[in-house]
């Protein structure tokens, strides 16, 4: 049994949900949101509540059943409140700049780098800081994790692109003895 796909998602009051030939579109007051549901999970729609349920027992169903429903209670959360991700540059001369829909880094490299934002995704800059909000929790992930790609942070100096959260174990670096 999946412990994740057995609890119901409740549906928050400005949320509408619309499900039909195993498409579920889910529309809210920041957006619509639609997926694709797997044909070995079934959804059971009510006033308030979502629940999420198989027919096989095998593992890939079950592991189907668990995702599924966390998918579709980030679709309903996304809706309603949005996500949001926050990353931090740090390196002396390292520093990024909202330019329309891109962002333009420079890391220490010879160039600057220019990132184009995906639809949906919102970033604001402010120093060191940058703040990236969606709807969408799957494309918002991806997005941090593509721009934090662009210079990882070291363990030596702890310079790159983290998130927010993120805590760097650092190394000692070389010692000068003979």
């Amino acid at each position: 049994m999946s412990r994740v796909g057995k609890k119901p998602i409740e549906i928050e009051e400005k949320v509408k949900i619309s499900y039909a030939d195993k498409v579920l579109s889910v529309q809210g007051e920041k957006g619509t949101l639609t997926r694709t549901i797997h044909s070995d999970v079934h959804l059971g729609i009510d006033d308030k509540l979502i629940t999420v349920s198989i027919d096989r027992t095998d593992k890939k169903a079950r592991a189907l059943w668990g995702m599924t429903r966390a998918l579709i209670a980030n679709m309903v959360t996304g809706v309603s409140k949005g996500f949001e991700r926050i990353l931090e540059i740090n390196g002396i001369g390292y520093r990024a700049e909202l330019k329309g829909k891109n962002i333009e880094f420079n890391l220490g490299y010879s160039h600057p780098i220019d990132f184009p934002l995906p639809e949906g995704i919102v970033a604001i800059v402010e120093k060191n800081m940058i703040k990236l909000s969606g709807i969408d929790k799957e494309l918002l992930g991806y997005t941090a994790s593509t721009i934090r790609r662009l210079r990882p942070p070291e363990p030596y100096k702890g310079k790159g692109i983290k998130y927010a959260e993120e805590y760097i174990q650092r190394k000692a670096g070389k010692t000068a003895t003979k």
